[in-house]
């Protein structure tokens, strides 16, 4: 099996592919590629806003419970 990417990378990878679509492209509203590039960019961001929600929870829990 494939070693899992962590989701900053691939953040950042859409990124790219998303500006160079984009430079490349005369019409990006029209191109459904572009679209659904976006559309997985910003779904890895949501899950990265989520992860990182979820971690600094866990740290606030942790240490109301150590005081």
């Amino acid at each position: 099996m494939a070693k899992r990417r962590s989701l900053q990378e691939d953040a950042t990878t859409l990124k790219t592919k998303v500006r160079k679509s984009l430079s490349s492209n005369d019409n990006p509203e029209g191109d459904s590629t572009i679209r659904s590039l976006r559309k997985r960019l910003r779904r890895i961001q949501r899950k990265v806003r989520t992860a990182k929600r979820r971690e600094e929870q866990r740290k606030s829990k942790k240490v109301v419970a150590e005081a």
